[in-house]
């Protein structure tokens, strides 16, 4: 056999190919216009029309690097200043000099017992609610008797810490705080179930039906969840339920988890543990030696050197600030409710991009802004006020409870938390009126990171001057 021949192969016409480097292919909305770009010199092209990334026009949001960078940059800042720090005053963080912010006298514990006497208003306020209930008591003589319970709520603590000398700023504040929140949560409770009688009076007058079993079995054993209907919600497992939930508003039934998640309940009790020796360190050895150098030039009247030590103070306050809300607002809170199995946990909303300050009201304390707006915002508007007295009316409560939390456990009334947060009417006015957008939220930003230490200043300054000074 002979091999067969040979294929002929085709050789390909050789064509010149023009090659741009640094030129990628046209992807402009005009690269389709023939009529304006030759064909044959389309793949000549290398720029449209664009916006610089850092123009608005660019419609680039993807800063995520420049974030980083911002951390960078203020981690190696507070490093320098934390080093710094140390080399000037040494280590003064002592753990167990918190235990004499609570005690002063082992002997005498005046803020316990405040906490505990607190159960007397819980018990009291549930026995008028079963008489109003059942129609022993009157709504004009139980709303009589509700005034002077909270009345007493808030002038009880206040009488002990003035007269007490056993009972530490500390201790006072966080006796005040307990019953400050004890004052809106029976209000609460007091409004709901006056809703629920009406309600009631205006459906049926039949007692009996509205009665409710929580726990219901069915034919095959199985369990089933029945809402609860007043006034069978008035028991004391209900009433300190809600004293304990991490929440203000009352509600007869609360939404609730399926179940308790051991691993997440672990991780916010190491955080709870972990931030609180973190602020007791941050507030030893950054906060206490910077207010501590302000006091001499406020004695001296040194401007110059008080915005100094103004600006000094507003970085680590500002710190604390933010590493005690997620402390509070996020650890805490859902530490507790995933205890109770407290379904809602919308603590916070995005106050963070907050472009007006009445926005970041509205969402840094979710559970005070819901309270504000069932039971006094809501109800102002009903009885005809109009919108912005019923703002300013919220803002001078929110005052007056400021001011109630700093003024009473020092023993000094100032105003300057008052007028601190009745500033904050014109603030809004301004920033709203006269400010949009990035320039809004860092106005607010600005408030926020100023505006305390000032305060702090001021009420350091003032107690120093009446308790220590004449001492020395």
């Amino acid at each position: 056999m002979t091999d067969p021949s040979p294929v002929p192969v085709r050789r390909k016409k050789a064509t010149r190919v023009l090659s741009v480097s640094h030129c990628p292919p046209d992807k402009s909305p005009h690269a389709g216009d023939t009529d304006k770009v030759p064909r044959g010199l389309a793949d000549l092209r290398c720029h449209r029309v664009q916006e610089s990334l850092l123009s608005s026009a660019s419609g680039y949001s993807n800063y995520r690097g420049v974030l980083n960078w911002c951390v960078v940059m203020l981690v190696l800042s507070n490093a320098r200043l934390f080093l710094e720090n140390l080399l000037k005053y040494g280590i003064l963080v002592d753990p167990i000099q918190v235990v004499s912010l609570f005690v002063q006298d082992p002997y005498s514990w005046p803020a316990l017992c405040l906490l505990l006497a607190s159960n007397v208003f819980i018990v009291c306020a549930l026995h008028m609610e079963r008489r109003l209930a059942s129609a022993k008591l009157s709504e004009r003589f139980g709303r009589l008797l509700y005034t002077l319970l909270l009345f007493t709520i808030l002038c009880l603590p206040v009488l002990v810490v003035l007269t007490v000398v056993s009972i530490t700023p500390v201790g006072a504040v966080f006796a005040l705080g307990v019953y400050t929140m004890l004052f809106l949560k029976l209000f609460s409770y007091m409004d709901v179930n006056r809703w629920c009688r009406e309600r009631r009076l205006a459906q049926t007058r039949a007692l009996g039906r509205s009665q409710s079993v929580p726990l219901i079995p069915k034919a095959n054993g199985e369990v089933t969840v029945k809402e609860v209907m007043y006034p069978g919600n008035l028991m004391h497992r209900d009433i300190y339920y809600f004293i304990f939930a991490p929440t203000l508003c009352y509600e007869l039934n609360f939404p609730r988890s399926p179940r308790i998640r051991k691993r997440f309940l672990l991780r916010r009790l190491l955080e709870m543990l972990f931030i609180m020796q973190l602020l007791v360190g941050l507030i030893q050895q950054w906060m206490v030696p910077t207010i501590q150098n302000s006091m001499k030039p406020f004695r001296d009247m040194d401007y110059s050197r008080i915005i100094e030590r103004l600006l000094k103070l507003a970085v680590p306050n500002h710190l604390i600030w933010l590493i005690f809300f997620y402390w509070f607002f996020h650890s805490s809170m859902n530490f507790v409710a995933e205890i109770m199995r407290f379904g809602d946990r919308e603590f916070y909303q995005d106050w963070w991009n907050s472009e007006t300050v009445t926005y970041f009201w509205q969402n840094w304390n979710i559970p005070v802004h819901r309270w504000c707006l069932r039971h006094f915002y809501k109800p102002m508007l009903r009885r005809g006020v109009s919108k912005w007295a019923a703002q300013a009316a919220v803002f001078m409560a929110s005052a007056f409870f400021h001011e109630y939390l700093v003024s009473v456990p020092l023993k000094m009334f100032r105003l300057w938390a008052f007028m601190g947060m009745m500033s904050q009417i014109p603030l809004a006015w301004f920033v709203g009126r006269f400010l949009r957008g990035n320039y809004g939220n860092a106005a607010v930003w600005i408030s926020l990171i100023i505006g305390q230490p000032i305060a702090v200043l001021m009420y350091v300054h003032d107690y120093y001057i009446l308790n220590h000074e004449k001492v020395l």
